[in-house]
């Protein structure tokens, strides 16, 4: 059955029950006026006859059926109240009178309730639909002498049902017609309201709905315009870190992380790289709009965590490659000014300089490694010192370094934010009159504390509260997304190493990086 078919029959269904129920109420409720109007009337017309002159004075003496006095006046009484019957009765209820004539000389029972004999009665006579009115007949001298007695019949149900039927159907047929149109227009405009789809397919969209909701591996967190979650799948709640019964609370109550409410409340994302504890998430979040009015926020993420530290791998294999080809490129002027010494015959000088280039690179790698001792960490210092001679910088590992060799995953770590702060270095100093980046490696028994300053123009206040943000940038650049998540992947490394980084300026920018030797637990 449609929808508008459950609505009208739903609808006839109340309205037959309504019906039935105010025509039985109102069907008791003439009764009980009838009964009381003819009660009136009775009581009425045995006071009349209560009061009669003949009857006081002739009751007590007369003998049943013996007055035609008495009779003539309870036919009397009768006649003029519409009565069905009228009977005088002894105080021992013997019938002297009555328009009943089998009922003379016999004895009524007494159907009132305990009342003294002086008093007036009205009320319903078990026999049948009748009502009857008792009044106390007193003679001059104010004695009880007998009482007068008059009934009259009740409508029967049939009768009742019949004087009704008329109005009742037209009563009938005008709730039933107003039930049709309203139930006709209340499924037209449930209609429009659910797209007209019927019940049973909107729930299958909403079994469908949490099927795949909670199916997919992406996070979905749904948000209102006051901040309150209104959805959120299982993937959402983990990568988020969101307790079970976040659904329906503030965001404000849940996180009190200032970038990833901004990012969860404010403005469109696309492709936002997001660090949310040790995961590094892309959040899009599209605003939810109904008649032109912004009605919430639907946000969705994907784990980027292991597709980064893939990311970071091949980045630190491009880097390598950048400082190889600048050391190909040094190598081949060296290569090219030895030729052409040994052309021109100028031996001793080619040997001169073969001897100066040789003392250089001897003296560099030396100074680097007897105080880095973690061979990919330091091989990245001598190409990034090769990085820098092509840029007219200089790199500098000062003396006070020293970096005993770590495990495999502390050294990607470590070559991962030294790769990241000294390309920012380098960048920085691009500028700069001295050209001066210094690396300051040193460890202890819990972590590494890796330092680099330059001698650029340093870090303005502003840009120190966003710089370690995903995708804030200070650089410009033509390629979209190419810059702004070095600092924010260097925060995500040492974070999830239970460490740090942080900036402040001292002739230049100083960037200081925390990692501890053991990796930090995290869910």
């Amino acid at each position: 059955m449609t929808l508008a078919g459950q609505f009208l029959l739903l609808q006839l269904v109340i309205v037959a029950l309504v019906v039935l129920t105010v025509g039985v109420l109102s069907f008791a409720q003439t009764g009980e006026q009838i009964q009381r109007t003819e009660s009136r009337r009775a009581l009425s017309a045995a006071e009349n006859l209560a009061g009669n002159p003949t009857v006081r004075s002739m009751l007590l003496s007369a003998l049943p059926g013996g007055s035609a006095s008495l009779a003539a006046v309870g036919e009397t009484v009768r006649t003029v109240s519409g009565s069905d019957d009228v009977a005088l009765l002894h105080p021992d209820r013997t019938v002297i009178a009555s328009s009943r004539p089998g009922d003379v000389g016999t004895v009524l029972p007494d159907d009132r309730p305990r009342l003294p004999a002086a008093r007036s009665w009205t009320g319903p006579v078990a026999a049948g639909p009748t009502v009857a009115a008792e009044v106390p007949v007193l003679d001059e001298d104010g004695r009880l002498v007998g009482t007068a007695r008059v009934e009259r019949d009740l409508p029967a149900v049939s009768e009742r049902l019949a004087l009704a039927g008329p109005g009742l159907l037209v009563y009938v047929g005008l709730a039933t017609s107003i039930g049709v149109i309203g139930s006709t227009m209340l499924s037209r405009r449930v209609k429009r309201q659910t797209l007209g789809l019927e019940p049973t397919e909107i729930a299958g969209l909403v079994e469908h709905r949490e099927a795949m909701l909670h199916g997919i591996r992406e996070g979905v967190l749904a948000l209102d315009p006051a901040g309150r979650v209104t959805l959120m799948n299982d993937a959402g709640r983990r990568l988020l870190g969101l307790p079970p019964d976040a659904l329906g609370r503030p965001l404000a109550e849940l996180t009190d992380d200032p970038e990833l409410r901004e990012a969860l409340t404010e403005g469109t994302a696309r492709d936002r790289l997001l660090v949310v504890g040790p995961r590094l998430l892309v959040v899009n979040r599209m605003p939810v709009r109904s008649h032109g009015a912004v009605i919430g926020s639907v946000t969705t993420m994907r784990d980027r965590t292991e597709m980064k530290a893939l990311e970071r791998a091949l980045d630190t294999s491009r880097r390598t490659t950048g400082t190889l080809r600048a050391q190909t490129h040094e190598f081949s002027n060296q290569l090219h000014t030895i030729s052409g010494l040994l052309q021109l015959g100028e031996y001793d000088e080619a040997v001169t300089f073969v001897e100066g280039v040789s003392r250089h690179r001897d003296s560099l790698y030396t100074h680097i490694t007897e105080r880095v001792s973690d061979p990919p960490v330091a091989a990245l210092l001598i190409a990034k010192d090769s990085l820098a001679s092509e840029r007219g910088a200089r790199l500098v590992v000062t003396e006070d370094s020293h970096l005993a060799r770590v495990d495999d995953d502390l050294s990607r770590d470590l070559v991962t934010v030294v790769g990241n702060l000294v390309d920012n270095a380098l960048d920085a100093v691009a500028g700069a009159a001295d050209k001066l980046v210094e690396v300051s490696l040193t460890d202890d028994e819990q972590e590494v504390t890796v330092r680099v300053h330059d001698s650029g123009p340093g870090v303005s206040e502003e840009a120190a509260t966003e710089l370690f943000r995903s995708g804030f940038t200070t650089k410009s650049s033509g390629e979209v997304g190419g810059h702004g998540f070095g600092l924010a992947l260097v925060r995500l490394v040492c974070r999830r190493r239970g460490g740090d980084v942080s900036v402040h300026n001292d002739a230049g920018a100083v960037f200081v990086a925390r990692l501890l030797k053991k990796e930090a637990v995290t869910s």
